[in-house]
């Protein structure tokens, strides 16, 4: 009967610490939609452009990144507690790329 319970709540503590990361994530989805209504045109080709940088860079440093799996993960149902981590920490990327683009830092540092 303990074991019962101690699983029960190991699942409950983890569906919550779900929902909880999950907000996040629609926070900062919707703090990058309301960016995007502000955004010019060239500046969402200007984030692309940095965010496909920052990929390549990555790329070059750890091995190509497997779109399929990406793909996957970011249309799931229900996301897993890794692919929410991940689509999180992407979307907060994004989202401070872009505010900074739509609040104009220098993106062409000078030398």
């Amino acid at each position: 009967m303990t074991a019962g319970l101690e699983s029960f709540k190991e699942h409950f503590k983890q569906k919550v610490l779900s929902m909880t990361d999950m907000s996040r994530f629609n926070q900062y989805l919707t703090l990058a939609n309301q960016l995007a209504n502000v955004a010019t045109k060239e500046d969402l080709a200007e984030c692309a452009r940095l965010l496909a940088i920052n990929v390549a860079h990555y790329q070059s440093v750890y091995g190509s990144l497997p779109l399929e799996e990406t793909l996957e993960m970011a249309y799931a149902e229900t996301p897993n507690q890794a692919q929410i981590d991940l689509m999180t920490n992407g979307m907060e990327t994004m989202v401070g790329v872009l505010g900074g683009i739509v609040q104009g830092f220098d993106t062409k540092p000078s030398h």
